[in-house]
């Protein structure tokens, strides 16, 4: 309790303190009350709103493409075979590297002269290539795509563990009846992961909220602020246009936006366990 009132009670307090004012990081005027001027600003301001709409799109895409890839790689890496803790191992290696190392690394594979790009020309012949990393229309989904491959791996242990946990017994009956993989799949697999699959659809879309280091080592929220998020524009107004307040009141929107996203979400799942 003492580390929890020490950081998160007191720093969430006293960013609702600072959204009430005019604070800015480094100013010879006096702080003064300003109200609610700062979110009346903030949720007027283009910026903001194209912010929400990129961690909106980020959340409904992202977590149910790595949802779906990592139950694939599960379903596969689950397989009795010999040497299959070889690609489990593999599979996993993006989650436990610095995301800010991915993202460099992505950022040099998506420039104009990097691999992807090289390895289009070759199958284009050299006539077509994409400036993923500089075109509006393409930088938010690059970085998507970079999020997808670097976090599946998490998906795919958490979805390995609710598969193992689905009794065999299940499976031979299931063979016993006459049902082939697709049918024990529908109705064994999928019914018995479904407190799994809840679990890591909600925590995933709650994570994906926070999209921070992907836009900011790879597009710094441009072309265009095509890749700005909720919490890269929090850093641009409080540090780099030093207006804490207003900086604060994106802490309290977001904090109140995730909330009751996490709120409904375990709604949802607890109306699911009761009508399982």
């Amino acid at each position: 309790m003492a580390v929890l009132i020490a950081f998160l009670a007191i720093p969430f307090l006293a960013a609702i303190g600072l959204s009430l004012t005019n604070q800015r990081f480094v100013s010879p005027l006096p702080t003064r009350f300003v109200g609610l001027e700062n979110y009346t600003r903030i949720l007027e301001d283009p910026r903001f709103i194209h912010a929400l709409t990129n961690n909106v799109v980020f959340a409904l895409i992202v977590p149910a493409a790595q949802t779906t890839l990592g139950l694939g790689l599960a379903l596969m890496v689950n397989q009795r075979l010999p040497g299959i803790s070889i690609f489990r191992a593999i599979y996993f290696a993006p989650v436990v590297m610095v995301l800010t190392v991915v993202a460099v690394v992505w950022r040099l594979m998506l420039a104009q002269s990097g691999l992807i790009n090289a390895g289009i020309g070759v199958f284009s012949g050299g006539s077509f290539q994409l400036n993923w990393l500089h075109d509006p229309h393409l930088a938010f989904p690059a970085i998507m795509i970079m999020s997808i491959w670097q976090n599946v791996g998490f998906q795919m242990i958490l979805l390995l563990a609710g598969l193992q946990a689905i009794p065999a017994e299940l499976y031979e009956a299931g063979r016993v009846d006459g049902a082939n993989a697709f049918r024990q799949f529908w109705h064994i697999t999928l019914p018995g992961m479904r407190n799994t699959l809840v679990f890591v659809l909600t925590v995933s879309m709650i994570s994906s909220f926070s999209l921070f280091d992907q836009p900011y080592v790879m597009t710094g929220g441009g072309p265009l602020d095509a890749t700005q998020t909720m919490m890269l524009l929090m850093v641009q107004v409080g540090f780099d246009e030093e207006r804490i307040g207003e900086a604060s009141a994106i802490a309290v929107i977001f904090f109140i936006f995730v909330l009751a996203l996490a709120l409904i979400a375990q709604r949802v799942g607890r109306q699911r366990g009761e009508m399982g």
